[in-house]
Formats: structure tokens, sequence, C-alpha cells
């Protein structure tokens, strides 16, 4: 009997090992699918990527390759990022579908909208990034150097760069998610947000100077629209306090 009991123990958390590999797995299976669906593009989506800047070279500029490898490796990386960054939205349903038996109902409700929001707000701060913040900041850097100075952009140095930018603007946009997290678990308040306006709106621009190139635009363009989603956050925290409040009544 009691070696019935022994061998029972474990096998729960076995079994939420097992469905945990099992949902990683299918997570890595929908990038590598989406991964080789987007590689006989791989070319085109770099051009893709690279036309704000691009479009800006002087006439008889072009982009270049310094290391041999890399006309091939960063169209290839760059399809790497873009097949993980198509897949979000499955591989966050693998996550929720093994922590969503875990919690109540009431938090499931809860928590779908928040899910499917911040995919939602990450997806568009990479494109706010992309279609306003590139061709404002590469026209400036275009157009503030010497004369005499052909522009020649490394491949792989701008692949960086617009992927820092991406990253950047896609966490900058989940403050209204963090937001609304933080009231909703009781850890602070609308009130309290609100009163601690001036920090956050200094430490929008501190996170904008540290991710941003070093110009005021670029700084500007991410530090103003944190500060908006600041206030989205606040507003919508606002409306959900009162159904915490008679919840917990």
């Amino acid at each position: 009997m009691s070696d019935a009991e022994n061998t029972d123990q474990p096998l729960p958390l076995v079994a939420h090992l097992t469905e945990l590999r099992d949902r990683l797995l299918r997570a890595l299976l929908a990038v590598l699918i989406v991964f080789i669906c987007l590689f006989p593009f791989a070319n085109d989506i770099y051009a893709f990527v690279s036309e704000p800047l691009r479009q800006l070279l002087p006439e008889g500029a072009s982009m270049i390759a310094t290391e041999v490898a890399s006309p091939f490796l960063t169209p290839f990386k760059l399809t790497l990022v873009a097949a993980v960054f198509i897949a979000i939205p499955y591989i966050l349903f693998q996550i929720w579908s093994f922590v969503a038996p875990g919690m109540y109902k009431h938090e499931k409700r809860f928590a779908i909208p928040l899910l499917v929001s911040s995919v939602a707000l990450f997806y568009l701060g990479a494109a706010f990034a992309y279609y306003a913040v590139f061709p404002l900041i590469f026209a400036f850097f275009t157009s503030v150097g010497p004369e005499d100075i052909t522009i020649m952009t490394d491949i792989n140095s701008y692949l960086s760069f617009v992927l820092k930018l991406f990253f950047a603007f896609g966490i900058a946009f989940e403050i209204p998610i963090a937001a609304i997290l933080l009231i909703w678990a009781g850890i602070t308040t609308p009130e309290d947000l609100a009163r601690k306006r001036p920090y956050i709106i200094v430490g929008c621009f501190i996170f904008g100077m540290l991710l941003t190139p070093p110009d005021v635009i670029s700084q500007s363009l991410l530090a103003i629209p944190m500060w908006i989603l600041f206030e989205l956050g606040v507003f919508f925290g606002r409306l959900i306090q009162p159904k915490e409040d008679g919840s917990a009544t």
C-alpha cells in the first residue's frame, strides 16, 4: 500500500512536465513550419524591413555586406525572427492552455481579453515603429551627415538596429496591460499611479533614452507613446476597480 502511495505522488508532477514538454514542442513546431514557409521569401522580407532606409539613401548609395556570410545569414536571422513574430499567438495559446486549468473561472474571463489585447498591442507597437518611427529617424540620420560622406549601411548592423527598436516599441506598448494587471492584483490603485505620474513620465524618457539611438527625435517617439499608453492603463484600471471591489464584498 505504501508502495502505491509512493508511486502515485510523483504522477501529477510528471504529468505536468509531460504536458509542458508537449506544448513547448508544439510551439517550436509552429515556428519551424512558419519559418519553412517564409524562408523562400527571406530576401523579400529583408527588402521590406529595410525599405524605410533604402528609400532615403542618396542616389548611387546602397546597403552593403561587410562579412562573407552576411548575405545569407542576415536574411536567415530575420526570417527566423519573423517566424517567431507570426507564431506568437499560437505560442501564447499553448502557454494559456497549460496555465488555464489551474485558474478560476473569473480569472479566465479576465485573462483572455488581456492575452488577446497584449498580442495586439505588441503588433501595434512594432507597426508603429516601422511606419511612423523608422521614416522619421532615418530621414534625420541621412540628412545630418557630412556632405562628403556616402551612406552605405551594413545589412547586419541595420537588422540589429531595427530588431532592437521593434522589441522596444512592442514591449513599450504593453504598458496598459501592465498597469491593469497591477491594479487588478491589488498591488496598486489608479489613484496611486496617477500620483506617480511625474516619475512615470521621467521613467518613460529614461527608457526611451536607453533603448533608442542617442537623438531626441527617436527618444521622444518612444517616450511620448509610452506616457499616453500609461494614461490609458490608468483609465481602464479605473473601470475594472469597481468590479474587484464588488467581488470582494
